[in-house]
């Protein structure tokens, strides 16, 4: 029998001192039951980092033709396309194919610059491709964060991020290799 997802709740408030965005966004989040703590949070983070009135969280590992986040226009087009992770270079392609923006966001420590070495040549061509890498231990960080119920707060300044869970607190500093 099928493992069904786990439902997060999260009320995510993002003060974003960078873009001048400041909102709360109640989030109802299905982690699959083969996905991570620390690939949840990445997911939380993505979408704090890019955080629009229309970005919406898919549904994530269990398609394989949808991102991990998007943001549509009103009439349908796909505005913006966040991948997590290492997509292969075919994923990638066919993503900044489809959207206008495309961002990955790649962690995983030293497989992530393996997987930055192998596609960087072939994906240089696409112009409207971001690659953000996270470090392991932020991400490791943010992981023991998560729980069923989550308030968390996102404050971006200078390009440098505080998120807060309760009482505890992870510095993360994105790095653009793209």
């Amino acid at each position: 029998m099928a493992q069904k997802s786990t439902v997060y709740k999260v009320e995510l408030s993002v003060s974003d001192m960078d873009r001048h965005y400041y909102e709360t966004h109640k989030l109802t989040v299905a982690k699959h039951p083969s996905e991570t703590d620390e690939r949840l949070m990445v997911r939380v983070l993505a979408f704090a980092l890019n955080a629009h009135e229309h970005l919406e969280m898919t549904k994530g590992l269990s398609t394989d033709d949808e991102p991990d986040v998007w943001q549509k226009s009103l009439s349908g087009e796909l505005e913006l396309w966040i991948a997590l992770g290492q997509p292969s270079e075919k994923v990638v392609r066919q993503s900044c194919g489809k959207a206008d923006n495309v961002i990955v966001y790649a962690y995983g420590g030293r497989s992530a610059e393996i997987w930055w070495d192998k596609i960087r040549n072939s994906t240089a061509r696409f112009d409207n491709l971001r690659v953000v890498n996270l470090a392991e231990a932020e991400t490791g960080a943010l992981a023991k964060l998560a729980s069923r119920a989550m308030r968390v707060q996102v404050n971006i300044q200078d390009g440098d991020v505080m998120v807060s869970v309760d009482d505890e607190i992870v510095y993360v500093t994105p790095d653009n290799w793209k």
